[in-house]
């Protein structure tokens, strides 16, 4: 495959190629069939939202409705089918060639709002048992692989004899290498990213709240074609250290720093990108927290290469002892890389915590997010970055391109 350094159109044209979706339908079930192999599973049975996706081409509106009201069975002599919600059969049977013969009513738990005393889980077991016993698998004899799955269906295929296995192992493995197509749309993703850190910049000023930020993140990409926005994490002034993970409806002032993570969904592949600004001109204070943090970062996606591991990675990235912490698991997501399409979190994982020990190789068509995080120990301000990689024959190529050469300064141009 002769590989495109960054993005084409969006949308399909006559005079080009560029996504082919049918190619990416064939690749995504034939990894799926290959690692079900591998790891000896007749069956799948999958519930996670991603999966799902991977594995059939098909979606509704939200993960919420998406995992527990819904699932796709894979047999290993067989197509994929998806059991799915509402009226989504019909629909499919008119919009998705693909699967139009695959495609029937879901009879899922509902988180459990459906409770086990109503009987949901035996309209369950007959849809895996027709699919069963359509393509010749005794479920005596078999292994089903289960990515996640709600209690009662678990109970329920306990008590009637099936054999469980790690479904999820199939998937990841299955999803860790993606295509052209996959990668495409990946940059897409990136690229809509990108735009939206345009416009956070834009709104940054005194007065401004950190979720005005992410309103207007969440209308650019929306606009841009972004499918679902997960996540538009902001964090500003005294809550950049430590990181608490979560927004808030603090007003910015002049002077504060501030960080964000925008993980959006774009054709089924999902965005993980921080950044890093600060209202009105840096400080120097600021500035050299910020060359660190970058410093580190840029350390380690130095270390992506194809052929070295992701041990290779993280010891370019200090230790829970630099970072002022009992041990790895205190600052884990810190340093920190996972790959990414499909789920936010993909195998393999890059941390201190288990890639020393468990060094995974580093491989062409592998997508890498990787973030890292810097904060004074005076308990002050704290920076974030994050990049995704995409891994090619002969190195990396850097998506995410809105800038982290230096700290933003915005909104106070007086």
């Amino acid at each position: 495959m002769a590989y495109r350094q960054g993005t084409q159109g969006m949308m399909q044209v006559d005079y080009e190629q560029r996504m082919n979706m049918d190619r990416m339908r064939e690749y995504r079930v034939n990894r799926i069939k290959h690692y079900m192999d591998e790891f000896d599973i007749e069956c799948l049975l999958l519930f996670d939202t991603g999966n799902k996706r991977y594995s059939t081409s098909t979606a509704v509106c939200s993960p919420e409705i998406d995992n527990m009201g819904r699932y796709a069975i894979i047999p290993r002599n067989g197509p994929p089918h998806i059991f799915g919600f509402g009226s989504e059969v019909a629909s499919e049977k008119l919009n998705c060639p693909w699967i139009a013969d695959y495609t029937f009513p879901a009879h899922g738990t509902m988180f459990g709002a459906l409770p086990e005393a109503w009987g949901c889980s035996d309209g369950f077991l007959k849809d895996l048992d027709m699919v069963l016993g359509n393509f010749g698998l005794d479920k005596s004899k078999i292994r089903i692989g289960v990515d996640v799955v709600e209690s009662q269906i678990l109970l329920a295929m306990q008590a009637n004899g099936y054999t469980i296995a790690d479904g999820q192992g199939v998937m990841q493995y299955a999803r860790s290498i993606k295509n052209e197509d996959e990668i495409a749309i990946l940059k897409h993703g990136a690229a809509i990213v990108d735009a939206a850190f345009h416009r956070i910049a834009m709104e940054i000023r005194p007065g401004a709240k950190e979720n005005d930020l992410q309103a207007v993140a969440s209308h650019e990409m929306h606009r841009l074609g972004a499918q679902w926005i997960h996540n538009v994490q902001v964090t500003s002034g005294n809550r950049t250290n430590p990181h608490p993970h979560l927004s808030s409806d603090r007003l910015l002032q002049p002077g504060d720093i501030i960080f964000m993570d925008i993980v959006c969904l774009f054709n089924g592949y999902h965005t993980c990108v921080y950044r890093c600004f600060t209202v009105g001109p840096p400080s120097q204070k600021q500035i050299d927290t910020h060359a660190r943090c970058l410093e580190i970062q840029l350390g380690g996606i130095d270390a992506v290469k194809p052929g070295c591991s992701t041990a290779d990675v993280v010891t370019r990235w200090p230790d829970y002892r630099q970072m002022g912490a009992l041990n790895e698991h205190e600052i884990f997501g810190l340093q920190y890389g996972h790959g990414i399409g499909v789920g936010l979190w993909e195998f393999p994982i890059i941390s201190r915590a288990y890639s020393i020990e468990h060094p995974v190789e580093i491989e062409p068509g592998m997508v890498f997010a990787l973030e890292t995080y810097a904060g004074n120990e005076d308990g002050s301000d704290g920076v974030r970055l994050e990049d995704e990689v995409v891994v090619t024959d002969t190195g990396i190529e850097v998506i995410t391109r809105f800038p982290t050469d230096r700290i933003i300064g915005c909104g106070m141009n007086y």
